[in-house]
């Protein structure tokens, strides 16, 4: 049985792409703290963010573009935006 083929969407994949350089630039900030309870903390509160790029990303590149693709970036913009208005960075 072929495998099914995944469904792309080249708008998706581009919001994808703009979520990595955004998580990594806050990771790059984050690291450049010097005092180690605040990067913990940050680092804490930054994790959710983190998980929910992983978990969008991954779900691109397993299945594609589905039902639930825009739901997963709403929760990731929400979790980003809901970080940069608790945390100076």
């Amino acid at each position: 049985m072929p495998k099914k083929r995944r469904k792309l969407n080249k708008d998706f994949e581009r919001k994808i792409y703009s979520s990595k350089k955004n998580v990594e630039l806050v990771l790059a900030k984050i690291y450049d703290i010097d005092d180690e309870e605040i990067q913990k903390e940050y680092m804490g509160a930054f994790n959710k963010v983190v998980y929910l790029y992983e978990q969008i990303k991954d779900d691109y590149e397993l299945i594609g573009f589905n039902y639930n693709s825009e739901d997963l970036m709403a929760n990731y913009y929400k979790a980003f935006d809901l970080f940069k208005s608790e945390f100076e960075i």
